[in-house]
């Protein structure tokens, strides 16, 4: 029987125009733009598929149709799609768009003649529709897609199709980098129809989700012969990858090389790139510097000969390289020139924040290895354009790193009034930063429960599913279906207990990391006010043309700062290094109140000091506090101890007394504004005690009271500190 090509259907004519819309984009490189083409080729008249019919793309790419008829080709925008068959004459159409297509013939001999090929348009069928419009909304809403999803499980006839329709919710999945769910659904889609395709998805979604033995027993079990070239070349980049993560590099490198043997045999120009991109980064890991920078070079002679933004993504890696090496010169150069790049296509491509092609990210990279050159000069610029693009761009992370680095800068250069600016925008921008991690993480959490509240229903429509089909088995089969069912159910209940103890682990963590970020940012608050006080005295001092006085103060002062700023980022430092920090600042305000008190440090000798740990900046805004608001305004001359006595041998006591005015005297001395500052500084205390027990099990215990009962009546606080 001759049969004649007669005419291709196009399925989802409104799906493709928002589709087509939305992958336009002329820079995106070749692999970023390769999609899978899905299609069929069936009989007119009886609607039967015909099998083993040759499907080929012009690019490489190769398969033919299975025993339903049905395939499934790496294709691009502008790729020619080529039909071949013994049967009927050879078909060439130029591919538009990623969605199905259906080649429908019919045996007539007298339409022979003629020999066009007829392409047009038909309505899909239901199922086939809504995995089209799944696709069609995968990158733009997982809700809806998710939804069409289940709307075709429904519709589902066959275990193919079932097998389909978990594939694609695995793809959702694995977009919006819910790595676990994507694991279960491409588990389910193989347990339903096994193929290459979903099992080299299976494998990298292991990869993603942290399971790299599973990832490489998935990628070694996979048969190579059904493997397209370019599913191939994914076979050994994935294993590749996987290898890198284990640290397994030489195994890296030799499945890299494979891939890239292969692609260049086969002409894949983009895997080329990436796989001699690759090599690179495995082998500068090794410290094998001279062999990285060769397959740099490579890559990136081929990205230049790709799109802009593919070259620029290259020059960047290289000057990441570069950068790895001390080798800031060169550095440099190459993000000069992706700098210009990246304002070159700035107006055909957008960039969110999260991108390596930012400018801000370029210019304070740029600073930072200016700065490393202790080419303080030229540094400067780059990063005050960094800080004014990611204002401009709402990028807080760049903005918070280039004004951290600027502070640096200038403190190093000894332009402490500027260092001073620069750090006092630091701490707002952490401060901006922590309110919009907070953010973030309840519109993920809302997110993710939204997307296992989805899962759980599909889990529960497959069930359901299960349930009514064993109703209609012979007494001999329903035994095996109940058994089926139950089996599902476990499954459904493990998976959701695995869920949500991964999402109660989750949790846990980002409260942990909120808890130390909300430190950082509490420690960060106290830097400022005590700088300001000590640079106010300094002020005094050369007011009043003591200017020996003032160098004197200035010298301890910057002991203490240099002290302070080291133990800025630590939650606990030694209490042996924070007795000396205290000497050092009570030395100070002695200095400057001489005729206002005294004071003594007692320490107990059988303390073993080295043993406990204390968190930094705790004890002082106490003594500060003594000393500001209760001696400095004593009639007559006051006195403040200092006294650290162990009570347990997994504990101690500090005691800081005074026999100042008291707290009810000084409140009534405040006016509004300092009442208000004062209660600030003893909440961020508060707060930061809160949460540093929270984390270690009450650790640290804090006790304000009044010394004694006399007219200064002064105060008395205890600090109970317990050991690890």
């Amino acid at each position: 029987m001759r049969v004649v090509f007669k005419y291709i259907w196009f399925l989802g004519m409104l799906l493709s125009t928002a589709f087509m819309y939305a992958q336009v984009d002329s820079d995106s490189i070749d692999q970023e733009r390769r999609f899978t083409l899905r299609g069929s080729v069936i009989e007119s008249e009886t609607q039967d598929p015909i099998p083993n019919v040759n499907i080929e793309v012009n690019g490489g790419a190769y398969t033919t149709t299975d025993f339903s008829g049905e395939f499934r080709i790496q294709a691009k925008r502008g790729d020619e799609l080529i039909v071949r068959h013994k049967d009927f004459e050879t078909v060439y159409y130029t591919i538009l768009s990623n969605e199905r297509i259906t080649v429908k013939v019919e045996p007539n001999e007298e339409e022979a003649k003629y020999k066009q090929k007829k392409f047009s348009r038909s309505n899909p069928n239901e199922f086939k529709s809504l995995i089209d419009s799944a696709e069609t909304y995968l990158k733009k809403d997982a809700k809806r897609s998710i939804q069409f999803i289940e709307s075709a499980l429904i519709k589902s006839n066959s275990a193919k199709e079932n097998a389909e329709s978990y594939e694609v919710l695995g793809d959702i999945y694995m977009f919006w980098k819910q790595y676990d769910l994507a694991v279960s659904n491409y588990r389910i889609s193989n347990q339903n129809m096994k193929t290459s395709i979903v099992k080299l998805k299976l494998a990298a979604a292991y990869k993603q989700n942290n399971n790299y033995q599973e990832s490489i027993e998935t990628y070694k079990e996979i048969s190579k012969r059904k493997l397209s070239n370019w599913q191939l070349v994914q076979l050994y980049e994935g294993l590749g990858d996987v290898y890198f993560l284990t640290q397994s590099h030489q195994l890296s490198i030799d499945n890299y090389q494979k891939g890239l043997a292969l692609a260049q045999k086969h002409l894949i120009t983009p895997k080329i790139t990436d796989l001699n991109s690759k090599i690179a980064q495995v082998y500068n890991v090794k410290g094998e510097s001279l062999k990285a920078e060769g397959y740099f070079n490579k890559s990136m002679k081929l990205a230049n000969t790709q799109n802009k933004k593919r070259a620029i993504e290259e020059k960047i890696k290289v000057a990441d390289f570069q950068s790895t090496n001390n080798n800031y010169s060169s550095e440099i150069a190459l993000r000069k020139e992706a700098l210009e790049d990246i304002n070159d296509i700035a107006y055909d491509s957008i960039l969110d924040n999260a991108s390596p092609l930012t400018s801000q990210k370029q210019n304070y990279k740029i600073g930072n290895a200016f700065a490393l050159q202790k080419d303080y000069e030229n540094a400067i610029p780059y990063l005050e354009k960094s800080i004014e693009e990611a204002d401009s761009k709402e990028d807080l992370i760049v903005q918070k790193e280039a004004t951290r680095k600027l502070h640096e800068i200038y403190r190093d250069a000894g332009q402490f009034d500027k260092a001073l600016i620069a750090y006092q925008s630091y701490v707002e921008l952490v401060d901006k930063l922590y309110i919009k991690k907070e953010q973030e993480i309840s519109q993920a959490a809302r997110f993710s429960k939204d997307i296992v509240s989805k899962q759980n229903r599909i889990l529960s429509l497959e069930s359901d599913r299960a349930l009514t089909e064993s109703q209609f088995q012979l007494t001999t089969e329903e035994a095996k279906r109940q058994k089926l069912i139950i089996y599902s159910l476990i499954g459904g209940v493990l998976l959701l207990l695995v869920t949500a103890f991964l999402m109660f682990k989750y949790i846990k963590q980002q409260r942990f990391a909120n808890n130390l970020l909300a430190l950082k940012s509490l420690r960060s608050q106290m830097n400022p006010h005590f700088i300001f006080n000590a640079l106010n005295s300094v002020n005094s001092f050369i007011a009043s043309n003591d200017e020996r006085t003032a160098n004197k103060y200035l010298t301890d002062f910057s002991l203490l700062m240099r002290a302070v700023l080291e133990n800025s980022e630590e939650d606990f430092i030694p209490l042996e290094k924070e007795i000396k920090l205290l000497e050092l600042y009570t030395k100070l305000e002695h200095f400057r109140f001489q005729d206002k008190f005294d004071y003594t440090i007692n320490i107990d000798e059988s303390i073993h000091v080295q043993d406990f740990v204390i968190p930094p900046m705790l004890l002082q805004p106490y003594i500060e506090n003594a000393v500001w608001h209760g001696l400095r305004y004593k009639k007559t001359k006051g006195h403040l101890d200092i006294m650290i006595t162990q009570t347990k041998s997994d504990e101690i006591k500090i005691t800081i007394t005074d026999d100042g005015i008291g707290r009810q005297k000084s409140k009534a001395l405040k006016t509004e504004h300092q009442q208000k500052q004062n209660s600030k500084g003893m909440g961020n205390i508060k707060k930061r005690v809160s949460i540093l027990n929270e984390m270690y099990k009450d650790k640290v215990d804090v006790l304000v009271d009044d010394f004694k009962d006399e007219e200064d009546v002064g105060t008395k606080v205890i600090v109970t500190l317990k050991k690890d």
